[in-house]
C-alpha cells in the first residue's frame, strides 16, 4: 500500500511539472534587457546595507564558463561572496535560512525536505560530515517556498502575476517576497523550466536580475546547472554558468553530478528526474537521480556555509 501511495504521489508530480512546462508565464511583466537592474526593487524589504555592482575583474584560476562542463560539482565560494554574507549578517540576514528559487524540480515534497525529518534519509559513514548543515539550516529544508511553484521560470519569480496572494504584498514579486517572509542569508536556484522558443540570452537577462537582486539584499546565491537538454544546445547551462562567472557567485553543477547514471539520470521524456528516496548508503537508490539532486544540493549548501563562515580560508578543510 505505502509504494502505491509513493507511486501515485510521483506520478501527479510528473502530470504537475508537464502541465507547468507549458508556455503560461506569457504574462510575466517586464522586458527582459542586457541590463541587470532588479525588476524586484520596488517591493524589496530590509536589509539592504550591500551594494552589488558588476565585480571588478581580478587575476584566478577558474575555468571559463565556455567549459562550465569541467566545473566541479561543488562549488567554493569567492572572497566577495563571503564579503557579501557577512555584510548581510550584519544586516540581520539569518544565518540560520535559506531560500529556494525555482520550478517543479525545486518542489518540497521532493526537493531536500527530507533532512527535516529523520527517518526520511540516510547519510551513511560516508556523508556523516553532513549533518551539521542539516542541523544549521533546520526547518529550512522542508519549507514550502513562496519563490517555488510548478511552471515557474526565471521569468515568473520577477512577475507580480505570480506572487500569492494569501501570503505576499500588493504589487510584491515571489521573489521579495520570499526574502522578505523568510530572511535567509544564502538562496539556491534552481531554474529548469524555460519556454521554448525564447533564445537562451532573454532567459540569461533575467537570471541577471535574480542574481541582481538577492547580491543587493546581502543573499549568498547558489546558481544550479539542471540535467536535461531540451534546448538542444545546452544554451540554458552555458548561461547559467556565465552569471556565475560574472558576478563570481557559487554554482552547483548538477549536470556534472548525474552524467554518470544511467541515461544521465533522466526518465525516458528526458526532463524529469528518476526518482529513489534519499538513502545515500544504498548503492541500488543512488542508481537514480533524485537522490544524487538532494545530496549534491546538500553538499553544495554545506561546502559553501562552512567557508562563508570562515571569513580568512577560501576552501574549507
Amino acid at each position: 500500500m505505502k509504494r502505491y501511495l509513493i507511486s501515485l504521489i510521483v506520478s501527479l508530480w510528473l502530470v504537475s511539472c508537464l502541465r507547468g512546462r507549458a508556455p503560461t508565464v506569457a504574462t510575466a511583466t517586464g522586458t527582459a534587457t542586457a541590463t541587470a537592474t532588479p525588476t524586484a526593487a520596488a517591493t524589496a524589504a530590509p536589509p539592504t546595507s550591500t551594494s552589488a555592482s558588476p565585480p571588478t575583474p581580478t587575476t584566478d584560476t577558474r575555468l571559463p564558463p565556455e567549459r562550465w562542463q569541467e566545473w566541479p560539482v561543488i562549488p567554493q565560494p569567492s572572497a566577495r561572496m563571503r564579503a557579501i554574507y557577512q555584510q548581510g549578517l550584519a544586516a540581520g540576514r539569518d544565518a540560520h535560512r535559506f531560500s529556494k528559487i525555482g520550478d517543479c524540480q525545486n518542489v518540497d515534497t521532493y526537493f531536500l525536505s527530507a533532512f527535516d525529518h529523520p527517518g526520511e534519509y540516510s547519510l551513511g559513514e560516508q556523508y556523516a560530515y553532513l549533518q551539521p548543515t542539516i542541523d544549521q539550516f533546520a526547518g529550512s529544508w522542508s519549507r514550502k517556498s513562496l519563490a517555488v511553484k510548478g511552471g515557474m521560470n526565471v521569468a515568473s519569480v520577477l512577475s507580480p502575476l505570480w506572487a500569492d496572494p494569501a501570503s505576499c504584498q500588493a504589487g510584491e514579486t515571489p521573489l521579495a517576497c520570499e526574502i522578505r517572509r523568510h530572511n535567509p542569508s544564502l538562496a539556491i536556484i534552481s531554474m529548469e523550466t524555460w519556454w521554448g522558443k525564447k533564445p537562451a540570452e532573454t532567459y540569461e537577462a533575467y537570471l541577471r536580475q535574480v542574481v541582481e537582486y538577492l547580491l543587493h539584499q546581502g543573499i549568498v546565491p547558489i546558481l544550479a546547472t539542471k540535467a536535461d537538454n531540451l534546448e538542444g544546445d545546452y544554451s540554458i547551462n552555458a548561461a547559467i554558468a556565465r552569471v556565475a562567472y560574472d558576478y563570481d557567485v557559487p554554482l552547483w553543477n548538477f549536470w556534472a553530478a548525474v552524467q554518470p547514471l544511467p541515461n544521465h539520470g533522466l526518465s525516458s521524456d528526458g526532463f524529469h528526474l528518476t526518482f529513489a528516496r534519499n538513502f545515500f548508503d544504498d548503492p541500488q537508490r543512488m542508481q537514480s537521480a533524485w537522490p544524487w539532486r538532494n545530496l549534491t544540493a546538500l553538499q553544495a549548501i554545506d561546502a559553501v556555509w562552512r567557508a562563508l563562515s570562515q571569513p580568512n580560508e577560501r576552501n574549507t578543510p
